[in-house]
This record gives structure tokens, sequence and C-alpha cells, in this order.
């Protein structure tokens, strides 16, 4: 496996059910975020920019698959640890593991594990979107 980047996450009571526990969909929001993140910190253009120089317009998510181990609540502190799982060859397969510190009593409890299969997209003459092969420079970046 290559780079590991780790995402912050302050938990805010809005992000909570009335149980005060995480509302599900929020964690995905945050892997999201995460997962760009995950390219920026590794040296990635914005897509805007890779858009202009490479046709590549962003990595939307096309399967996913999590597991939920511990709730979370407001005034956590999360880490969404990202990593590629798995380079293919027009997809990859990004790894989130979202952890809170355990403080001093010792080590960081799970949250959270998600497998997600992302391609690199660009644009089709129709609108639409597709797969591109993964640019070498991109993957030698994130390794």
């Amino acid at each position: 496996m290559g780079k590991e980047i780790v995402y912050t996450q302050q938990v805010e009571f809005g992000d909570c059910d009335p149980a005060r526990i995480v509302w599900f969909p929020n964690f995905f929001r945050w892997i999201d975020a995460a997962s760009r993140h995950f390219f920026i910190e590794c040296g990635v253009p914005p897509w805007h920019v890779t858009e202009q120089t490479m046709g590549i317009i962003g990595t939307p998510l096309v399967d996913t698959h999590a597991k939920f181990t511990k709730t979370a609540s407001y005034g956590d502190v999360l880490q969404i640890h990202t990593s590629i799982a798995q380079w293919r060859g027009k997809s990859f397969v990004q790894r989130h593991r979202i952890t809170r510190d355990a403080g001093q009593a010792g080590a960081a409890d799970a949250i959270m594990e998600c497998d997600e299969v992302r391609i690199f997209a660009g644009r089709r003459d129709d609108g639409g979107i597709r797969a591109l092969a993964i640019p070498d420079g991109i993957r030698q970046l994130c390794e």
C-alpha cells in the first residue's frame, strides 16, 4: 500500500440524529472530502486544472462498501485515514479508516471502514462521462 493521508473532522451537533449519533450519510460526505484531500496532499492539482491539462474532471464513485463498528457523537474528533488499496486500469480502490482518538486511555477507537471504487473521469462528446486510464504521473504521486 502507498501513502496514507489523514483528514480530521470535528463532529458537530447538527451532524447527529436525535439519539446523538452521527447520521450515517455524514460519514460518506466526510469520506468524499477525505478522498479529494488525499489527492491534494499527494500533489495532484485541483480538478479544474486537471480538466484543462489532462481531461480529468474528477474521481466519481462507482461502488462502495462500508462497515460501522462504533458510533460517534458531537464533540468527537475523527481521523479519516485514506490510502489507495489497489490500482486498476481505469479504476482504483480507495480505503478509508475512520478512528476516534481515545485520549490518554489508549489506542484509537475504530469507528468505520470503507472501500470505494472510483474512476478518473473525463467528458464524452455527448456530455456524459467516461472512465480514463489512470495517468502514471498521478499514480506515482500517490504511491
